[in-house]
Protein backbone atom coordinates (compact mmCIF):
# COMPACT_ATOMS: atom_id res chain seq x y z
CA UNK A 1 0.00 0.00 0.00
CA UNK A 2 1.29 3.45 -0.94
CA UNK A 3 1.12 6.14 1.72
CA UNK A 4 0.71 9.80 0.87
CA UNK A 5 3.04 12.00 2.94
CA UNK A 6 3.44 15.70 3.45
CA UNK A 7 5.64 17.13 0.63
CA UNK A 8 9.03 18.31 1.76
CA UNK A 9 11.34 20.66 -0.18
CA UNK A 10 15.07 20.42 0.46
CA UNK A 11 18.26 21.72 -1.14
CA UNK A 12 20.65 19.13 -2.57
CA UNK A 13 24.12 19.74 -3.95
CA UNK A 14 26.77 19.78 -5.05
CA UNK A 15 26.62 16.19 -6.29
CA UNK A 16 28.62 16.30 -9.51
CA UNK A 17 32.14 17.15 -10.71
CA UNK A 18 32.68 20.88 -11.20
CA UNK A 19 29.68 21.87 -9.05
CA UNK A 20 31.76 22.96 -6.07
CA UNK A 21 29.17 25.11 -4.39
CA UNK A 22 27.87 26.76 -7.58
CA UNK A 23 24.95 24.45 -8.42
CA UNK A 24 22.18 23.04 -6.32
CA UNK A 25 18.82 21.40 -6.79
CA UNK A 26 15.72 22.48 -4.92
CA UNK A 27 13.79 19.21 -4.81
CA UNK A 28 10.30 18.54 -3.52
CA UNK A 29 9.74 15.00 -2.23
CA UNK A 30 6.71 12.95 -1.34
CA UNK A 31 8.50 10.47 0.85
CA UNK A 32 11.46 9.46 -1.30
CA UNK A 33 9.67 10.15 -4.58
CA UNK A 34 10.54 13.36 -6.45
CA UNK A 35 7.51 15.45 -7.33
CA UNK A 36 9.22 18.69 -8.40
CA UNK A 37 12.75 19.87 -9.26
CA UNK A 38 14.24 23.33 -9.69
CA UNK A 39 17.92 23.51 -10.75
CA UNK A 40 19.59 26.63 -9.36
CA UNK A 41 22.81 28.04 -10.78
CA UNK A 42 24.24 31.48 -11.29
CA UNK A 43 26.95 31.74 -8.65
CA UNK A 44 29.89 31.15 -10.98
CA UNK A 45 29.13 33.91 -13.48
CA UNK A 46 32.40 35.04 -15.06
CA UNK A 47 31.05 37.24 -17.80
CA UNK A 48 33.11 35.46 -20.48
CA UNK A 49 30.96 36.79 -23.32
CA UNK A 50 31.34 40.41 -22.17
CA UNK A 51 35.04 39.94 -21.42
CA UNK A 52 35.48 38.76 -25.01
CA UNK A 53 34.30 42.18 -26.23
CA UNK A 54 37.29 43.83 -24.52
CA UNK A 55 40.00 41.48 -25.79
CA UNK A 56 41.47 40.98 -29.24
CA UNK A 57 40.57 37.91 -31.24
CA UNK A 58 43.62 35.87 -30.20
CA UNK A 59 43.45 36.79 -26.51
CA UNK A 60 39.89 35.45 -26.33
CA UNK A 61 41.25 31.92 -26.76
CA UNK A 62 42.27 31.86 -23.11
CA UNK A 63 38.64 32.51 -22.16
CA UNK A 64 37.41 29.55 -24.21
CA UNK A 65 39.75 27.18 -22.35
CA UNK A 66 37.96 27.99 -19.13
CA UNK A 67 34.42 27.21 -20.24
CA UNK A 68 34.35 23.41 -20.21
CA UNK A 69 37.87 23.04 -18.87
CA UNK A 70 37.70 19.25 -19.26
CA UNK A 71 37.49 19.81 -23.04
CA UNK A 72 39.48 22.95 -23.78
CA UNK A 73 40.75 21.73 -27.18
CA UNK A 74 37.24 21.53 -28.63
CA UNK A 75 36.42 24.93 -27.11
CA UNK A 76 39.43 26.37 -28.97
CA UNK A 77 38.30 24.65 -32.16
CA UNK A 78 34.75 26.06 -32.13
CA UNK A 79 35.98 29.59 -31.49
CA UNK A 80 38.68 29.42 -34.16
CA UNK A 81 36.14 28.21 -36.74
CA UNK A 82 33.97 31.26 -35.99
CA UNK A 83 36.90 33.68 -36.31
CA UNK A 84 38.06 32.06 -39.57
CA UNK A 85 34.59 32.51 -41.04
CA UNK A 86 34.73 36.21 -40.13
CA UNK A 87 38.15 36.57 -41.73
CA UNK A 88 37.41 34.35 -44.74
CA UNK A 89 40.63 32.37 -44.28
CA UNK A 90 41.30 28.65 -44.74
CA UNK A 91 43.48 26.43 -42.56
CA UNK A 92 46.37 24.42 -44.06
CA UNK A 93 45.73 20.67 -44.26
CA UNK A 94 48.37 19.80 -41.67
CA UNK A 95 46.85 22.29 -39.27
CA UNK A 96 43.41 20.72 -39.77
CA UNK A 97 44.75 17.24 -39.04
CA UNK A 98 46.46 18.44 -35.88
CA UNK A 99 43.22 20.07 -34.79
CA UNK A 100 41.13 16.96 -35.30
CA UNK A 101 43.72 14.69 -33.72
CA UNK A 102 43.96 16.80 -30.57
CA UNK A 103 40.20 17.37 -30.44
CA UNK A 104 39.59 13.62 -30.46
CA UNK A 105 42.21 13.02 -27.79
CA UNK A 106 40.38 15.67 -25.77
CA UNK A 107 37.07 13.86 -26.35
CA UNK A 108 38.57 10.69 -24.91
CA UNK A 109 39.89 12.58 -21.87
CA UNK A 110 36.54 14.32 -21.31
CA UNK A 111 34.49 11.14 -21.62
CA UNK A 112 36.81 9.41 -19.16
CA UNK A 113 36.04 12.18 -16.66
CA UNK A 114 32.31 11.68 -17.31
CA UNK A 115 32.49 7.90 -16.95
CA UNK A 116 34.78 7.93 -13.91
CA UNK A 117 32.71 10.39 -11.89
CA UNK A 118 29.45 8.80 -13.03
CA UNK A 119 30.63 5.55 -11.44
CA UNK A 120 31.72 7.51 -8.39
CA UNK A 121 28.15 8.83 -8.13
CA UNK A 122 27.01 5.19 -8.17
CA UNK A 123 29.13 4.53 -5.09
CA UNK A 124 32.14 2.87 -6.72
CA UNK A 125 34.71 4.50 -4.46
CA UNK A 126 37.75 5.56 -6.51
CA UNK A 127 38.74 2.34 -8.31
CA UNK A 128 36.95 2.88 -11.68
CA UNK A 129 37.79 6.59 -11.46
CA UNK A 130 41.50 5.77 -11.16
CA UNK A 131 41.24 3.41 -14.14
CA UNK A 132 39.78 6.31 -16.14
CA UNK A 133 42.35 8.81 -14.88
CA UNK A 134 45.19 6.47 -15.80
CA UNK A 135 44.35 6.89 -19.49
CA UNK A 136 43.44 10.56 -19.16
CA UNK A 137 46.78 11.44 -17.57
CA UNK A 138 48.60 9.99 -20.58
CA UNK A 139 46.58 12.28 -22.86
CA UNK A 140 47.39 15.29 -20.71
CA UNK A 141 51.07 14.34 -20.93
CA UNK A 142 50.76 14.55 -24.72
CA UNK A 143 49.08 17.96 -24.47
CA UNK A 144 51.90 19.16 -22.25
CA UNK A 145 54.39 18.10 -24.91
CA UNK A 146 52.42 20.04 -27.53
CA UNK A 147 52.00 23.35 -25.76
CA UNK A 148 53.31 23.21 -22.21
CA UNK A 149 49.83 23.06 -20.66
CA UNK A 150 47.66 20.15 -19.53
CA UNK A 151 44.18 21.59 -18.90
CA UNK A 152 43.77 25.12 -20.29
CA UNK A 153 45.81 24.52 -23.40
CA UNK A 154 45.13 27.42 -25.83
CA UNK A 155 46.73 25.21 -28.50
CA UNK A 156 44.63 26.20 -31.49
CA UNK A 157 44.81 29.58 -33.18
CA UNK A 158 42.76 31.33 -35.86
CA UNK A 159 44.25 29.92 -39.04
CA UNK A 160 45.63 26.70 -37.55
CA UNK A 161 47.45 25.62 -34.41
CA UNK A 162 50.01 27.20 -32.12
CA UNK A 163 53.10 25.07 -32.84
CA UNK A 164 54.45 22.05 -34.66
CA UNK A 165 54.58 18.99 -32.36
CA UNK A 166 58.10 18.31 -31.03
CA UNK A 167 60.00 15.29 -32.36
CA UNK A 168 59.39 13.18 -29.26
CA UNK A 169 55.61 13.76 -29.46
CA UNK A 170 54.99 11.27 -32.26
CA UNK A 171 56.69 8.25 -30.60
CA UNK A 172 54.83 9.09 -27.36
CA UNK A 173 51.52 9.30 -29.25
CA UNK A 174 52.11 5.96 -30.97
CA UNK A 175 52.91 4.31 -27.62
CA UNK A 176 49.69 5.72 -26.20
CA UNK A 177 47.70 4.44 -29.18
CA UNK A 178 49.15 0.95 -28.66
CA UNK A 179 48.29 0.91 -24.96
CA UNK A 180 44.98 2.80 -24.82
CA UNK A 181 42.62 0.20 -26.41
CA UNK A 182 43.68 -2.45 -23.91
CA UNK A 183 43.27 -0.06 -20.98
CA UNK A 184 39.80 1.01 -22.17
CA UNK A 185 38.81 -2.64 -22.59
CA UNK A 186 40.00 -3.34 -19.05
CA UNK A 187 37.83 -0.51 -17.72
CA UNK A 188 34.90 -1.70 -19.82
CA UNK A 189 35.18 -5.27 -18.53
CA UNK A 190 35.26 -3.98 -14.97
CA UNK A 191 32.06 -1.95 -15.18
CA UNK A 192 29.74 -2.67 -18.12
CA UNK A 193 28.17 -5.84 -16.71
CA UNK A 194 28.66 -4.96 -13.07
CA UNK A 195 25.45 -5.88 -11.25
CA UNK A 196 25.21 -2.58 -9.36
CA UNK A 197 25.83 -0.52 -12.51
CA UNK A 198 23.18 -2.43 -14.47
CA UNK A 199 20.52 -2.34 -11.73
CA UNK A 200 21.03 1.36 -10.95
CA UNK A 201 21.19 2.62 -14.55
CA UNK A 202 19.09 0.43 -16.85
CA UNK A 203 15.53 1.72 -17.09
CA UNK A 204 16.19 4.83 -14.99
CA UNK A 205 16.25 8.47 -16.10
CA UNK A 206 14.60 7.73 -19.45
CA UNK A 207 14.59 10.49 -22.10
CA UNK A 208 12.61 9.80 -25.26
CA UNK A 209 13.74 10.91 -28.73
CA UNK A 210 10.87 13.35 -29.19
CA UNK A 211 11.52 15.07 -25.88
CA UNK A 212 15.28 15.16 -26.50
CA UNK A 213 14.76 16.89 -29.86
CA UNK A 214 12.10 19.26 -28.51
CA UNK A 215 14.49 20.40 -25.77
CA UNK A 216 17.44 20.87 -28.19
CA UNK A 217 19.73 18.53 -26.26
CA UNK A 218 22.81 17.29 -28.09
CA UNK A 219 25.85 15.08 -27.72
CA UNK A 220 25.74 11.75 -25.87
CA UNK A 221 22.51 12.78 -24.11
CA UNK A 222 20.75 13.02 -27.49
CA UNK A 223 22.47 9.99 -29.01
CA UNK A 224 21.72 7.95 -25.88
CA UNK A 225 18.04 8.45 -26.75
CA UNK A 226 18.63 6.79 -30.11
CA UNK A 227 19.03 9.80 -32.42
CA UNK A 228 22.24 9.53 -34.48
CA UNK A 229 23.03 13.24 -34.78
CA UNK A 230 26.66 14.35 -34.75
CA UNK A 231 27.94 17.60 -36.31
CA UNK A 232 31.12 15.83 -37.38
CA UNK A 233 28.90 13.84 -39.77
CA UNK A 234 26.03 16.27 -40.39
CA UNK A 235 28.23 19.27 -41.28
CA UNK A 236 31.89 18.14 -41.32
CA UNK A 237 34.49 20.73 -40.34
CA UNK A 238 38.29 20.62 -40.60
CA UNK A 239 38.99 17.10 -41.99
CA UNK A 240 36.16 15.04 -40.49
CA UNK A 241 34.97 14.26 -44.01
CA UNK A 242 38.31 12.51 -44.62
CA UNK A 243 38.17 10.05 -41.71
CA UNK A 244 35.94 7.07 -41.10
CA UNK A 245 34.03 6.62 -37.83
CA UNK A 246 30.64 5.53 -36.55
CA UNK A 247 28.11 7.42 -34.42
CA UNK A 248 27.11 5.24 -31.44
CA UNK A 249 23.49 5.46 -30.27
CA UNK A 250 21.46 4.01 -27.43
CA UNK A 251 18.19 2.09 -27.51
CA UNK A 252 16.24 3.18 -24.45
CA UNK A 253 17.46 6.70 -23.60
CA UNK A 254 18.22 5.69 -20.02
CA UNK A 255 21.22 6.32 -17.78
CA UNK A 256 22.92 3.15 -19.00
CA UNK A 257 22.63 4.17 -22.65
CA UNK A 258 24.13 7.62 -22.07
CA UNK A 259 26.97 5.97 -20.16
CA UNK A 260 27.52 3.29 -22.84
CA UNK A 261 27.47 5.82 -25.69
CA UNK A 262 30.44 7.63 -24.11
CA UNK A 263 32.39 4.37 -23.83
CA UNK A 264 31.73 3.60 -27.50
CA UNK A 265 32.64 7.16 -28.55
CA UNK A 266 36.02 6.76 -26.84
CA UNK A 267 36.73 3.84 -29.17
CA UNK A 268 35.63 5.82 -32.22
CA UNK A 269 37.83 8.77 -31.20
CA UNK A 270 40.86 6.48 -30.95
CA UNK A 271 39.97 5.21 -34.42
CA UNK A 272 39.98 8.79 -35.75
CA UNK A 273 43.32 9.57 -34.09
CA UNK A 274 44.87 6.48 -35.71
CA UNK A 275 43.72 7.66 -39.13
CA UNK A 276 45.10 11.14 -38.50
CA UNK A 277 48.51 9.70 -37.63
CA UNK A 278 48.56 7.75 -40.90
CA UNK A 279 47.17 10.48 -43.15
CA UNK A 280 48.65 13.75 -41.83
CA UNK A 281 50.56 15.55 -44.59
CA UNK A 282 53.63 17.74 -44.37
CA UNK A 283 53.31 21.49 -44.74
CA UNK A 284 52.25 24.58 -42.84
CA UNK A 285 50.40 24.32 -39.53
CA UNK A 286 48.93 27.84 -39.63
CA UNK A 287 47.85 30.34 -42.25
CA UNK A 288 49.81 33.59 -42.51
CA UNK A 289 47.75 36.17 -40.65
CA UNK A 290 48.48 39.62 -39.17
CA UNK A 291 49.50 39.74 -35.51
CA UNK A 292 46.36 41.76 -34.79
CA UNK A 293 43.20 40.55 -36.52
CA UNK A 294 40.61 43.01 -37.84
CA UNK A 295 37.69 41.27 -39.58
CA UNK A 296 35.53 43.41 -41.90
CA UNK A 297 33.00 45.59 -40.11
CA UNK A 298 29.48 44.32 -39.40
CA UNK A 299 30.06 40.74 -40.41
CA UNK A 300 28.72 37.84 -38.37
CA UNK A 301 29.64 34.19 -38.09
CA UNK A 302 28.75 31.05 -36.19
CA UNK A 303 31.35 28.36 -35.61
CA UNK A 304 30.20 25.09 -34.10
CA UNK A 305 31.72 21.74 -33.22
CA UNK A 306 30.58 18.46 -31.77
CA UNK A 307 32.17 18.87 -28.36
CA UNK A 308 32.25 15.94 -25.91
CA UNK A 309 29.05 17.26 -24.31
CA UNK A 310 27.23 18.25 -27.50
CA UNK A 311 26.91 21.19 -29.86
CA UNK A 312 29.23 24.01 -28.82
CA UNK A 313 28.92 27.18 -30.87
CA UNK A 314 30.35 30.70 -30.94
CA UNK A 315 28.38 33.52 -32.53
CA UNK A 316 30.55 36.56 -33.31
CA UNK A 317 29.74 40.01 -34.69
CA UNK A 318 32.61 42.22 -35.86
CA UNK A 319 32.66 46.01 -36.01
CA UNK A 320 36.00 46.38 -37.76
CA UNK A 321 37.99 46.74 -34.55
CA UNK A 322 40.46 44.34 -32.93
CA UNK A 323 37.74 42.91 -30.63
CA UNK A 324 34.32 41.47 -31.46
CA UNK A 325 31.31 43.75 -31.09
CA UNK A 326 29.33 40.81 -29.68
CA UNK A 327 30.17 37.28 -28.59
CA UNK A 328 27.53 34.69 -27.73
CA UNK A 329 28.28 31.12 -26.68
CA UNK A 330 25.91 28.20 -27.25
CA UNK A 331 27.05 25.79 -24.52
CA UNK A 332 25.73 22.20 -24.45
CA UNK A 333 25.89 21.84 -20.66
CA UNK A 334 23.35 24.65 -20.23
CA UNK A 335 20.96 23.37 -22.92
CA UNK A 336 21.17 19.76 -21.73
CA UNK A 337 20.11 20.83 -18.23
CA UNK A 338 16.68 21.79 -19.64
CA UNK A 339 15.52 18.17 -19.47
CA UNK A 340 16.57 17.67 -15.86
CA UNK A 341 13.08 18.09 -14.40
CA UNK A 342 11.60 15.67 -16.91
CA UNK A 343 14.30 13.11 -16.13
CA UNK A 344 13.91 13.31 -12.35
CA UNK A 345 10.20 13.72 -11.49
CA UNK A 346 8.76 10.38 -10.43
CA UNK A 347 12.10 8.87 -9.48
CA UNK A 348 13.73 8.63 -6.07
CA UNK A 349 16.57 10.47 -4.37
CA UNK A 350 19.17 7.80 -5.18
CA UNK A 351 18.13 7.84 -8.86
CA UNK A 352 18.52 11.64 -8.95
CA UNK A 353 22.25 11.47 -8.20
CA UNK A 354 22.83 8.92 -10.95
CA UNK A 355 20.74 10.78 -13.55
CA UNK A 356 22.45 14.10 -12.91
CA UNK A 357 25.80 12.38 -13.39
CA UNK A 358 24.65 10.86 -16.69
CA UNK A 359 24.06 14.32 -18.20
CA UNK A 360 27.74 15.27 -17.68
CA UNK A 361 27.55 19.01 -17.15
CA UNK A 362 30.34 21.47 -16.48
CA UNK A 363 29.34 24.64 -14.66
CA UNK A 364 32.15 26.57 -16.35
CA UNK A 365 30.07 26.66 -19.53
CA UNK A 366 26.64 26.59 -17.85
CA UNK A 367 27.16 29.85 -16.01
CA UNK A 368 29.70 31.50 -18.27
Amino acid sequence: MAFKTEPMTINIGPQHPSTHGVFRLRVTFDGEVIVDVEPIFGYLHRGSEKLAEERNYVQILTLTDRLDYTASMTNNQAYCLAVEKLLGVSVPERGKYLRVMTAELQRVASHLIAVGFFLQDLGALATPLMYAFRVRESILDLFEMLCGARITVSYMRPGGVFAEPPEDFWPALRRFMEEAPGLIEELENLIMENEIVVVRTKGTGILGIESAIANSVSGPVLRGSGFAWDWRKADPYDIYDQVDFDVPVGNNGDNYDRFQVRIEEIKQSLKIVSQCIRQIPDGLIRAELPLVLRPPAWQESYGRVESPKGELGFYLVSDGSVAPYRCKIRSPSLINLHVLKELLVGWKLADMIVTLGSIDINLGEVDR
